[in-house]
């Protein structure tokens, strides 16, 4: 029997498979909007804005972790997975934030963090008081160290924050933590451990969520006996083949598992956080009993050439299509550097975010918006007293992912823009990003949030984005492209190079940039039907 207990849907008839051409919003709990006075994004802002949201057309939510967490990163080191923090609001506010996104046709995906917990979680403290070769320790990857009395890490295995990828507790054994000391891995050998995310899946899902977003999901599983990884191999992973911290064959289990839970919640899906270079082991993840979908992370590392994008499109298609599964696309997220700013920053680097939105929500499959996209936010330079990211502690402020989590500005003219009542907000926020509220680009007809707006409508609406998920390239010149969508769909043309060039043959349904004499301008893309 499919359980449905508790669910909330849309009013409008969900579609098979929402999530195929699904536009999704990221928020980042803590920088969308605070309903009170802490400075610190919570439950009840989102609520507040649902209206923004419903006014820039988004289908879905992704929330970032909002459940109990000492905050050590922010909040991806979870205490308990199925509370709610007091810094965020309380479960019945998350319970009414559902109903009325659900009421206005907006579906809700939660993060969930399989990898690792707190420190502070209670099996760890747990583990801690019960010493070693305990049960409550097999919940975890505990190890005597190498050397004399054990006294060096069990392998040479770095942590992506930096530093040994192990820490000793004071009966002199190492637990394992691929990131922060306070979050120390779980061992997905455990049956607890499998159990304990089976409940955490459901307690969700029974509350009515539309699904998941997985974090670290090429991570889990480690490999028999834990080997040493190649001292070249970067800390931060970025997927390169070979390094046994991450993508161990041993982790389809886990999405396995993952997906079987989900098929018995008509409509819920999972979408991995997956860094993984080789393309036929990122497929397996998008296999039929595992992954809905899988973020495409190569737009993200492309720089702004249009040879380079057109190989990263046909690369980052080519690997869901060869598993009958739709693609995922982002150019941002809380992780990474905004893309007005890695495009070059000022107002060459808003141009081309601007081009690049159109590229994005052009392409078939799903669609990522990260908070502040549809602004044109740049990256906050931040003094590195305050920053909080534990990179910037443990490996210097250029390391830091805080320029991209600044709070977002609403209205008015000053700092902190309408995000809170105070102006101490948990980042410091720019004071020359009046001319970026969302107050004021909503009056502006060429402002890069109707860009936006307007951009999503045509997708939902226009016959042209009904032509197939088949692309066409054209024949375009030096630095350019142009590719349509199916037979007689879309066309989508981007220029990156430093002169105005002829557009394809089509009614111009939108551009990112103003036309000279007709033609599409450097650093600009269109859009034809």
């Amino acid at each position: 029997m499919r359980r449905r207990a508790g669910r909330r849907r849309p009013d409008r008839l969900p579609r098979p498979s929402w999530w195929s051409d699904a536009v999704f919003y990221e928020i980042y709990v803590r920088s969308f909007a605070d309903s009170g006075e802490d400075g610190i994004g919570d439950l009840e802002g989102i609520r507040s804005k649902l209206g923004y949201l419903e006014l820039l057309g988004v289908d879905a939510l992704w929330l970032t972790p909002f459940y109990p967490s000492p905050m050590a990163d922010h909040g991806y080191d979870v205490a308990d997975p199925r509370g709610v923090d007091p810094m965020f609001g309380t479960l019945g506010d998350f319970d009414v934030l559902l109903t009325e996104a659900h009421r206005r046709g907006i579906r809700v995906t939660v993060d969930v963090v399989p990898n690792h917990t707190s420190n502070r979680h209670a099996w760890f403290k747990s583990a801690l008081a019960a010493g070693p070769g305990s049960p409550e320790r097999e919940r975890y990857h505990f190890r005597d160290g190498r050397g004399p009395g054990g006294a060096e890490p069990p392998n040479n295995w770095v942590s992506v924050f930096g530093g040994p990828a192990w820490t000793r507790v004071p009966d002199g054994q190492w637990y394992l933590h691929l990131f922060a000391p306070q979050q120390p891995d779980l061992n997905w050998a455990n049956p607890d451990v499998r159990a304990d995310l089976e409940r955490t899946l459901r307690f969700w899902l029974d509350r009515g969520v539309d699904g998941f977003r997985i974090d670290v999901a090429h991570g889990m599983a480690k490999p028999a006996g834990l080997p040493d990884m190649d001292p070249d191999t970067p800390a931060h992973g970025g997927g390169a083949p070979g390094d046994p911290r991450f993508d161990d064959d041993g982790v389809h289990e886990v999405h396995q598992l993952i997906r079987k839970v989900l098929d018995e919640y008509p409509d819920a899906m999972a979408v991995g956080e997956i860094w993984v270079q080789d393309e036929e082991r990122l497929a397996r993840y998008l296999r039929p009993d595992e992954l809905h979908l899988a973020f495409n992370f190569r737009l993200v590392l492309t720089h702004f050439d249009a040879d380079a994008m057109r190989t990263s499109i046909e690369r980052s298609l080519a690997v869901p299509r060869s598993a009958a599964a739709p693609a995922a696309w982002t150019l941002s997220n809380h992780d990474v550097w905004r893309a007005a700013s890695r495009y070059g920053g000022g107002e060459t680097g808003v141009r081309r975010a601007r081009a690049m939105a159109l590229v994005e929500l052009a392409l078939p499959g799903a669609v990522y918006l990260y908070q502040g996209e549809e602004l044109g936010l740049p990256n906050a330079d931040l003094p590195l007293e305050a920053m909080t990211d534990p990179r910037a502690r443990s490996q210097g402020p250029e390391f830091s992912r805080d320029g991209e989590r600044v709070p977002l500005p609403w209205e008015g003219t000053l700092p902190p823009y309408g995000f809170s009542r105070t102006a101490q907000t948990w980042l410091p926020m720019p004071a020359d990003w009046a001319s970026l509220t969302v107050e004021r680009q909503l009056e502006e007809p060429e402002s890069t949030l109707s860009l936006y707006r307007r951009a999503i409508e045509l997708r939902k609406q226009h016959p042209a984005f009904r032509g197939g998920d088949e692309l066409q390239w054209f024949g375009a010149p030096a630095g350019c492209f142009a590719f349509r969508r199916g037979r007689g769909g879309l066309i989508c043309a981007l220029n990156t190079s430093a002169s105005s060039i002829a557009l394809p043959p089509g009614e111009v349904l939108l551009t990112s940039s103003p036309l000279v004499d007709g033609r599409l301008a450097p650093d600009s893309a269109a859009w034809l039907g």
